[in-house]
């Protein structure tokens, strides 16, 4: 295979100094305790030990006293059980009490790996050959939760990467915004839960009052029998909560009705069963907002929704391009709560605002979901991976509505036998849909391969590489997940294909691949099969 590939002599490395300030959940007896203590403390001894946390902490967080207050407003129910008027404390007070509801979460601790690239919106500034681009990663910190992080560069024009600073003042979304659901619409994707068999997912709370807060995320407890499945036909009515509702609902109208239900002794298994539903359905949909003062470095798209509360894994970004010449940042990513998985949506035009939405459809489900940069033949399109062995193709009018798929690769080479999958979205060149894939062989190595399929009809291929485009080398075969590398999307710059890609689930790097040559390999291999086959 004569296909120039250069492996490019830079590392993305976890950076355990990179962290977030969470709240700390306690049961209410602790917190109430703690709360009890810190109010029989005089008021010169309540100053110092603030001034002392802010001594210490005021330097790794943009306004760190903000967070300790928006934590202390989270304990309004423990106030109401110990009877204290928090409108008695001073604000010293409430910003120790906040305080101690606050951990370090290290955000990229364990790993920093499979990410993707896409042209950066903002292209001023630069010369002709050069490129802004931004980068996701998969960040994996304490108790391999993962979120989605970013950085910024630019390419000159021999593809040399220059990262811009790397921000420290790292900060989840400034602003959560939940939906307002239509009861019509909301009940129709509950039947088609329930038509489906969907597993119903992992319980969300030990305590239903906790819900009512959109960025909470509590174990699970409470509910029970959540590895069970709905039988078809034996659809459970979710009118005893919705009949309470109007035509249209908050998040949390929802939330309070069901805090209301929960309290009911006489609740039937399958009342409980739809309300696990109803809950996971409602916290899949949300927006999230940072500020606009933050650099791209510091934004960090943490688990928000109980569908991902055990993290968003393997965000695959495309820039994609409506008919109407619209440009939206899209990202396929599964959503992990501990027990089952969820392909969902992320939307943005400026890397500052994002909305968030759950996959639905016979065929949302696995992982490696990828879209199309834009439509074909008016039709969304999506490659996809249903049965976790081979590549699909799926084409929708709704973005998030997925029903049919068409298998397109399977498995043929010795270095593919267990799977193939897609490492990114479809890259489109002259020649037709440029798609990297990925493939697991013997000793569960994972390599990256190519195929070419025509821009009209991509479900035909043009041509497919017999042996693989990248192999770990050496440097690359050892880390937290051995003999793995591992890209979720690539782009061209200066006639060269740019892959980002992860070592071992460890750290990432970036190599560039010469497009003419690769191209030109595919359609000889395709040219090959045509001439074996006369």
């Amino acid at each position: 295979m004569l296909v120039t590939i250069t492996r490019k002599k830079y590392t993305f490395s976890p950076d355990s100094s990179r962290v977030i300030a969470r709240f700390l959940y306690l049961d209410d007896e602790r917190s109430a305790n703690i709360i009890r203590k810190v109010l029989a403390m005089p008021e010169k001894e309540v100053n110092l030990a603030m001034s002392q946390v802010l001594r210490g902490f005021s330097r790794r967080h943009r306004n760190i006293s903000k967070i300790f207050e928006k934590h202390f407003d989270r304990l309004a129910p423990i106030f109401d059980k110990i009877e204290v008027n928090e409108e008695d404390l001073s604000m010293p007070q409430k910003s120790l009490i906040g305080s101690y509801f606050t951990l370090e979460y290290s955000i990229e601790s364990a790993a920093f790996f499979n990410p993707s690239i896409v042209e950066h919106p903002d292209q001023s500034e630069l010369r002709s050959d050069e490129k802004r681009v931004i980068f996701s990663f998969r960040a994996t910190g304490e108790g391999h939760i993962s979120s989605v992080v970013f950085r910024s560069g630019i390419l000159d024009k021999h593809n040399n990467l220059t990262i811009e600073p790397v921000g420290k003042m790292l900060a989840e979304a400034d602003k959560i915004i939940r939906n307002t659901y239509n009861k019509k619409k909301f009940r129709k994707k509950l039947d088609g839960m329930q038509d489906h068999g969907t597993v119903i997912p992992p319980a969300v709370v030990d305590n239903i009052d906790e819900i009512q807060d959109p960025e909470n995320m509590i174990p699970s407890g409470i509910l029970e029998n959540h590895e069970k499945t709905i039988e078809k036909g034996n659809v459970i009515s979710p009118d005893f909560i919705l009949d309470k509702l109007g035509d249209s609902f908050t998040y949390g109208e929802l939330m309070k009705n069901l805090e209301k239900a929960v309290k009911d002794p006489d609740l039937t298994e399958d009342q409980i069963k739809i309300i696990n539903q109803m809950m996971w359905l409602a916290s899949s949909h949300y927006e999230i907002h940072f500020s606009i003062d933050s650099s791209i470095s510091e934004r960090v798209i943490f688990p928000i929704s109980a569908t991902e509360q055990r993290g968003i894994e393997d965000a695959r970004f495309v820039k994609f391009t409506d008919d109407d010449g619209e440009i939206t940042y899209y990202a396929t990513y599964t959503a992990f709560d501990g027990m089952t998985i969820l392909p969902k949506l992320i939307s943005t035009k400026d890397f500052y605002d994002f909305k968030v939405l759950p996959i639905n459809g016979e065929i949302a489900r696995n992982k490696g979901m990828a879209l199309f940069p834009r439509k074909i033949n008016g039709k969304y399109a999506m490659l996809c991976r249903i049965d976790g062995v081979n590549n699909y193709i799926a084409y929708s009018d709704s973005i998030n509505i997925w029903r049919e798929a068409k298998i397109i690769m399977e498995p043929k080479y010795s270095w593919e036998l267990v799977q193939v999958g897609n490492s990114g979205s479809p890259i489109e060149t002259k020649d037709g849909w440029l798609v990297i894939t990925h493939a697991v062989g013997s000793m569960r190595e994972y390599t990256l391969g190519a195929a070419l399929y025509e821009l009209d009809n991509p479900e035909k291929e043009i041509g497919r590489l017999s042996s693989p485009l990248m192999v770990p080398n050496e440097e690359e075969r050892e880390g937290y997940v051995p003999n793995v590398i591992y890209s979720c999307g690539s782009m061209i710059h200066n006639d060269d294909l740019i892959i980002p890609y992860a070592m071992s689930d460890h750290a990432s790097t970036y190599a560039t691949v010469n497009l003419k040559e690769l191209l030109d390999v595919l359609k000889a291999s395709g040219n090959k099969k045509e001439e074996d086959n006369v």
